[in-house]
């Protein structure tokens, strides 16, 4: 039997349904869902995912899909009463994308296509209005150049304006029908002069050229960077939805909207969207008019706005989710031409989650799973302080919550060059397109002058959790000078700005940022998810204000303590430096008990901190020379501030220098080297564990040493460390139980972790060196080809941000199975940047690690992402 390539809906059934978003992509799945729940839908058909597959395979259609569409493009004839290319009662049709998960704006849609110059005098004829006619004609003459002739819609835009400036109108709706048959005119002659051909008359030449077009625009550039920046499969493709086209334009009693059956950006439960009368859906979504908000509708047509609202009250029950809709109405009729999950913010999604759980439309699980790890870090963006004062030159539209600041760029180009740089920008746009989505990930927020809340910017800011303000008529953009005036006053590019996508505020100053604190709703989400995780979640933390942050957000201990961070503190890095000067045993050991109060300080505020709860800390491992200062002028001042000669400070210097000090005289090959500095952290780490124990603190410091590649190094320090430690508990005379273990950071500590686990209580996987070792490579200076490499589809993506699961994550799973094989039971965790990553931590629940360790400000990220590994399993 033939595979089958085309499903149709229509006439109250549908041969899909809503469970088939794999073969037909979301809109498909929905539309099919929509028509067989008795939802006024209009009929089309859905030309599969399987088909674009093979068509970017073969550069053709696969057989008999062509063949199929064109019998369902008969059967929605018959089932309208219309023909395709009928010069009297003309079948017009939207030809729109739609992948597996939504991707906004990011494909291509032509909409009133069949359209010639026959077909839109039939059109004028059976709806009664020459100028709807040729309004819809101009528009798809414009779109259909755009996406399928490779003319930019901006050179049709020009025309415009140039028209409604020489009849002395504002907007669109104020032409006449004149001027839309002007307009087709003008339309058609760009397109010759651009492409030394007609524009094409035949109206399955227009079909064909379309879909070829949906099935091209997956793998457009803004497509690709879409999928990139969200994690979506390369190889799913897009399915193409053929739909019998209805009229937002056919005047005062027709419009178009964009609606949220809860509000996307706060999660409150109230109807929440936009509509244009006498407008097409692409009005909306691109900006170009700013529209009204659906309450208003009630006003305007309350009949339809009564049935809008039963259907999305049906539409979310169905689905027990927010739904993201599209409608249109034609001469008082309402038609639904979208259903899908909405995109919100993470506040949205945690009000939503919550929610729908007390209304009992979603059980605890589901709620858990409605929040997605990679939103939690929305829910900690800076806010401005309520104690500032400033004033606020213009307001728009509060598109997505959360305020920045930065430096003003007017390119999605220049934002993404400035942001690698390491600059914040704030990419500012008269409206955003698919193009710039590079740009407005680069972006610490997006202002845009014009659009709505469901606008391109809203809809994209909010996905990806950044702030955005929308629609801010008072600014007057010109972005070829890049300038832009608002309040009398002209801000330039670099010139930082403040805006609060919670308020809509643009403020043209730096203000005062906060972080936010959890509470509330979101606090009970991460109990939830605590309810169903297995893995540990602990901290990276060198300071108790650190250890104090991360205990705030559910941290059950310090992974990561790395004791360098308090040598650069400071008069600290004097001592360090005088231990590094020194000419031996007994003048490093001099220099170095002037830093060990210090250590044991922070210690004690650690300790106190994270009281009750496990604190690993690494014993030193960076090379010494990262403590002596690079450059001739910064060595005088130095040698001058330790009373050394230059001289002597400079012969130090290039004496540790080092052609690769990544794999170099670090670690425990410091230890082993000059032991006295590991002694004086035992020390300081020992003894500050017992007096904060005497003061009835419970305390359980866990010692590690780092970068082991052999047993014997790890069976040397931890005698020598057993040693320190109990002489301290013993003089204390404390009842004080410590651990020893180590970090495993080189391959061969993986490979030989059943040797290694006979001197170790506890391993943690240092991921970040693992990486460099394994891979070779520089985590400092791949930066610079790994975007390549990414592109090229060599690695998936950066393996400093995700673990590489296949090689590095072999090597943690080799290191977990033979340290367990070598000590029964033995506590393993991970501490390197990838255990605040989602992905990474759904593969260390898979490996069996007791806990992963990640930055404060990523714990509840890892709380969530846990619970996660464990349901989705």
């Amino acid at each position: 039997m033939a595979k089958k390539y085309v499903y149709f809906f229509g006439d109250g059934k549908a041969e899909g349904s809503g469970d088939m978003k794999n073969l037909l992509g979301g809109k498909g799945a929905g539309l099919a869902e929509m028509t067989n729940l008795g939802v006024p839908v209009p009929p089309g058909f859905t030309i599969t995912t399987e088909a674009c597959v093979e068509y970017q395979k073969l550069g053709d259609y696969p057989g008999g899909m062509w063949e199929e569409s064109l019998k369902a493009l008969e059967k929605l004839e018959k089932s309208i009463n219309k023909k395709f290319g009928g010069k009297e009662n003309p079948l017009l049709v939207s030809v729109r994308s739609g992948a597996r998960v939504s991707m906004p704006g990011m494909m291509d849609t032509v909409l009133n296509l069949g359209l010639n110059d026959e077909t839109v005098e039939g059109l004028a004829s059976v709806s009664g209005s020459r100028r709807f006619a040729y309004d819809s004609y101009r528009r798809f003459i414009q779109m259909f150049s755009d996406v399928v002739l490779g003319i930019e819609h901006n050179r049709f835009e020009e025309v415009i304006k140039k028209v409604k400036k020489s009849k002395n109108v504002e907007i669109d709706t104020q032409l006449d029908e004149n001027d839309m048959f002007e307009l087709v005119e003008k339309f058609k002659k760009l397109v010759s002069e651009e492409l030394g051909r007609s524009f094409p008359q035949d109206v399955f030449e227009q079909l064909k050229l379309s879909v070829n077009a949906v099935f091209a625009s997956w793998n457009n550039q803004r497509a690709k960077t879409y999928r990139r920046l969200n994690k979506i499969p390369d190889e799913w493709g897009t399915a193409v939805n053929v739909v019998a086209m209805v009229f937002g334009n056919m005047g005062n009693d027709s419009g178009t909207g964009v609606a949220f059956t809860r509000n996307p950006s706060t999660g409150e439960k109230e109807f929440f969207g936009e509509f244009l009368i006498n407008a097409q859906g692409e009005d909306v979504v691109a900006g170009i008019r700013t529209p009204e908000p659906i309450s208003q509708l009630k006003d305007e047509m309350p009949k339809v706005f009564a049935q809008l609202e039963e259907v999305y009250r049906k539409l979310e029950t169905h689905y027990k989710d927010m739904q993201d809709i599209e409608f249109t109405v034609e001469k008082n009729q309402l038609y639904m031409l979208q259903t899908r999950n909405g995109k919100r913010t993470a506040k949205a999604a945690v009000k939503i989650a919550y929610d729908m759980y007390e209304e009992g439309l979603i059980d605890k699980k589901t709620a858990v799973m409605r929040v997605a790890p990679s939103q939690v870090d929305q829910l900690l963006h800076p806010m401005i302080d309520p104690k500032e004062k400033y004033k606020a030159v213009a307001k728009g539209l509060p598109a997505s919550p959360g305020a920045a600041v930065g430096k003003v760029v007017f390119t999605a180009d220049d934002a993404e060059n400035m942001a690698s740089k390491g600059e914040k920008v704030i990419l500012v746009r008269n409206e955003t397109s698919p193009e710039d989505i590079g740009g407005m990930d680069a972006a610490e927020g997006i202002l845009t002058a014009t659009g709505g809340m469901t606008s391109h910017a809203a809809v994209v800011a909010r996905g990806m959790g950044k702030c955005c303000v929308a629609g801010c008529g008072a600014l007057k953009i010109d972005e070829k000078s890049k300038k832009m005036v608002v309040d009398n006053e002209t801000v330039g590019e670099n010139d930082i700005i403040t805006i609060n996508g919670t308020t809509g505020e643009v403020i043209l100053e730096k203000v005062k940022l906060i972080e936010p604190e959890l509470s509330g709703e979101f606090a009970k989400i991460l109990e939830w998810a605590d309810e169903f995780r297995e893995l540990g979640v602990r901290t990276n933390a060198d300071t108790p204000k650190d250890s104090a942050t991360a205990r705030k957000f559910g941290a059950e201990g310090i992974g990561l303590c790395r004791t360098e961070h308090m040598f650069f503190e400071g008069n600290r890095i004097d001592a360090v430096r005088e231990m590094i000067l020194a000419d031996d045993e007994e003048g490093r050991k001099k220099a170095l008990y002037k830093i060990k109060p210090y250590q044991k300080e922070d210690f004690i505020g650690i300790f106190k901190a994270m009281e009750g709860l496990p604190v690993t800390i690494r014993l030193l491992d960076p090379p010494l020379h990262e403590f002596i200062p690079h450059t001739d002028e910064d060595m005088e001042k130095v040698a001058k501030s330790a009373g050394v000669p230059a001289d002597k400070l400079k012969a130090k210097a290039e004496e540790l220098k080092e052609f690769n000090p990544m794999l170099g005289h670090r670690g425990c090959r410091l230890g082993i080297t000059y032991p006295e500095i590991y002694e004086m952290q035992v020390y300081a780490i020992i003894e500050a564990a017992c007096e904060v124990k005497k003061e009835g603190v419970d305390v359980l410091p866990e010692i590690m040493i780092p970068l082991v590649g052999h047993s014997k190094e790890l069976e040397i320090l931890r005698n020598i460390t057993e040693k320190v430690a109990d002489e301290v508990i013993n003089r204390y005379n404390a009842d004080l139980k410590y651990l020893v273990g180590t970090m495993i950071e080189l391959p061969r500590a993986a490979l030989t972790a059943d040797e290694i686990a006979e001197y170790a209580d506890f391993f943690s996987f240092g991921t970040n060196d693992l990486t460099q070792t394994t891979f070779g490579l520089s985590r400092d200076d791949s930066a610079r080809f790994l975007p390549a490499y990414i592109d090229k589809k060599i690695y998936s993506e950066d393996p400093f941000i995700s673990i590489d699961q296949s090689g590095v994550g072999e090597l943690v799973k080799i290191g977990v199975e033979k340290g367990r094989s070598g000590k029964k039971g033995l506590k393993t965790g991970i501490c390197g940047e990838h255990g605040g990553d989602p992905d990474s931590i759904y593969f260390c629940q898979k490996v069996g690690l007791n806990y992963v360790s990640c930055s404060p400000f990523r714990v509840p990220v890892a709380r969530l992402a846990a619970a996660h590994a464990v349901l989705s399993d």
